[in-house]
């Protein structure tokens, strides 16, 4: 991503055309228990119209051609939750997992998980790194999950790791830049969000992707996720598309380079 002392004007004009879809959306996906509330079901209701929810923004992405797409499908403080609503989310995950696997791969869709797994079943550990095999080779979209994942995880096992080769001397403490950490992150391989979506109301990022964010536009909405739709993703997506990304540049100096590169 572009900052102050990167890339050029250039590659931030070209980021701010308004004819580009961000390459990278990141989505938590909050709602589903209120938007089963609202109709007097059980919670678990919410939580299976929001995989169906899933379903047609994946859709809507690959056809738009969106690089990557990542979703906040359970965090490290989820399993504060009661019990109940754990183990049906850890039930509906690896069901969902054993019903979409072969579609994505179908559709050229590349998965992805990233966060500490050590905390789910081996029967789950299983099947996610399954789907990760199976789909690896796909190029139309790569959809992130993000499962037991938390930012500030994320920035402790990258330090950590940065620690142990320091004290290998593989590594010195001259050698500690933004490069080298985002070398460690869980997100290594892919762009960082260019647009962060929070379906539900709630205004806050919720330790998500804490470090790959720095420069990523926000967009909040009321509606809940189970009523996310496609004409939803659009709205968000015009709102991006009207947004001037400077990356610490002016304005007037997008401009001056837009005059000049015409």
């Amino acid at each position: 991503m572009p900052t102050d002392d990167g890339n050029s004007l250039e590659s931030i004009r070209a980021l701010n055309n308004p004819n580009n879809n961000p390459r990278h959306i990141a989505i938590i996906m909050d709602g589903n228990g209120r938007w089963a509330q609202k109709r007097f079901m059980p919670r678990a209701v919410g939580h299976q119209a929001g995989v169906k929810a899933v379903r047609k923004i994946v859709e809507y992405c690959a056809k738009q051609e969106i690089e990557v797409l990542t979703l906040f499908a359970f965090s490290s403080e989820n399993w504060r939750r009661p019990e109940e609503e754990v183990s049906l989310l850890m039930s509906l995950f690896l069901a969902t997992l054993q019903k979409e696997i072969n579609k994505l791969d179908r559709n050229n869709i590349r998965l992805r998980f990233i966060g500490d797994r050590s905390a789910f079943s081996e029967k789950l550990q299983a099947k996610m790194a399954e789907g990760e095999a199976q789909t690896q080779n796909n190029t139309a979209l790569t959809l992130v999950i993000a499962a037991n994942y938390g930012g500030r995880w994320d920035l402790c096992q990258a330090f950590r790791t940065v620690a142990e080769k320091i004290a290998a001397g593989e590594l010195s403490n001259q050698d500690i830049s933004e490069q080298l950490i985002n070398q460690y992150l869980s997100t290594a391989d892919l762009p960082e969000p260019d647009l962060f979506i929070r379906t539900g109301g709630e205004q806050r990022v919720s330790n998500f992707l804490l470090w790959q964010q720095a420069y990523t536009e926000l967009y909040f909405t009321p509606t809940l996720w189970p009523d996310f739709d496609q004409n939803s993703l659009e709205d968000a997506i015009r709102s991006f598309k009207g947004r001037q990304r400077r990356f610490g540049h002016t304005g007037e100096q997008l401009l001056d380079q837009s005059i000049s590169l015409k």
